[in-house]
């Protein structure tokens, strides 16, 4: 099953991985879908399996060698208290994401920099630690670039080289940014999901 066969309303699972843990799961609803690609709802509340970390540590801060052998357990969770509409460009090593806050609506927008699995219904996202934020005026700026630069040659993550062909993919983005160019030129910024869409169970863990 491709992207292509996923109608509007139906549930997807989420799977976020970065330098080979499975760091959380949650389920996503489609928007659209088509050659253009995927786009996905991300309900304030949902349900999520989520990684147990020492001290409640971020993963990015915990090095792969110092892990336990077979990751660490996951855990029934929540996901934060905003929304956000998820646009997964067909081809493309980025995800751009509209967040959204209660009350307020629109926020921002989110560039996650990242390699794409799709197998049925689920969608695995393999991050790149390198990404950008994008304020409602459309000014940008890099996030995480030191955490990216560190991680650049270990065998968990990226190489030189790839390191080169990420960035190379965030300068595209900014470029659109800049222009005004969709997905930042106002589309979305009005979205609200289908007022029949419940807010989705927790899925079954993975």
């Amino acid at each position: 099953m491709t992207p292509l066969d996923h109608a509007p309303g139906q549930l997807l699972r989420w799977n976020f991985h970065f330098g080979g843990q499975l760091t959380s799961c949650l389920p996503m609803r489609v928007v659209e879908c088509g050659p253009d690609g995927l786009l996905l709802w991300l309900a304030a509340g949902s349900p999520l399996w989520k990684a147990e970390l020492p001290g409640g540590r971020h993963i990015r801060d915990i090095p792969p060698e110092s892990r336990p052998a077979g990751g660490y357990p996951l855990v029934p969770g929540e996901w934060d208290a905003v929304s956000a509409l998820i646009h997964q460009p067909a081809g493309e090593p980025y995800a751009v994401w509209w967040i959204f806050k209660p009350g307020t609506g629109f926020s921002h927008w989110y560039v996650n920099l990242e390699r794409r699995e799709y197998r049925g219904e689920e969608v695995d996202v393999h991050d790149l630690e390198l990404d950008l934020e994008v304020d409602a005026e459309r000014r940008w700026r890099w996030k995480d670039e030191e955490s990216f630069a560190a991680k650049t040659g270990h065998p968990a993550f990226w190489s030189a080289e790839e390191a080169r062909a990420i960035r190379a993919g965030g300068e595209a983005v900014a470029r659109l940014v800049e222009a005004g160019a969709f997905p930042f030129d106002g589309t979305h910024r009005d979205f609200a999901p289908p007022a029949d869409w419940p807010l989705p169970a927790l899925p079954a863990r993975p």
